[in-house]
């Protein structure tokens, strides 16, 4: 199946908790993850998230609330979930979601020193995006 690294087993089923704020992910290895919302959200695979390259990552905070109100399919290989928050950018690949499925621990423990270090915490609201074109020498 595209998308997915030898080795890694294939997405068996895809069920979306509203109530709990988890993305259920089986795999055909029997694999089975509950990831929570808000770190696929703080997480996400997004260029807005990650930014171009190294050190470009923007801190995301706020989310602890966040829902997934949608799920679209991408292909045989990605979902792209689209969050209460708006954000709707980022494609999941069947690999990215097993590899943040069976890293949970390490993740999260990543994500609040990110936030610690920062001085801020999981429901501190981000700043509004600015209206311009993100270069601000003009």
């Amino acid at each position: 199946m595209a998308g997915l690294k030898p080795g890694i087993p294939t997405p068996a089923s895809l069920t979306v908790h509203g109530a709990s704020r988890v993305l259920e992910v089986g795999y055909s290895d029997g694999a089975q993850f509950r990831i929570p919302f808000e770190l696929l959200r703080v997480y996400s695979p997004s260029a807005e998230v990650q930014g171009h390259g190294p050190g470009q990552e923007v801190l995301q905070h706020g989310k602890r609330n966040v829902d997934i109100v949608a799920v679209e399919p991408v292909g045989n290989y990605a979902i792209k979930p689209i969050f209460s928050d708006g954000h709707e950018s980022g494609l999941y690949t069947w690999v990215y979601l097993y590899e943040m499925g069976s890293q949970q621990e390490a993740l999260w423990a990543q994500y609040l020193q990110r936030l610690a270090d920062a001085g801020v915490d999981r429901d501190t609201p981000m700043a509004p995006k600015s209206s311009g074109h993100g270069c601000s020498s003009h």
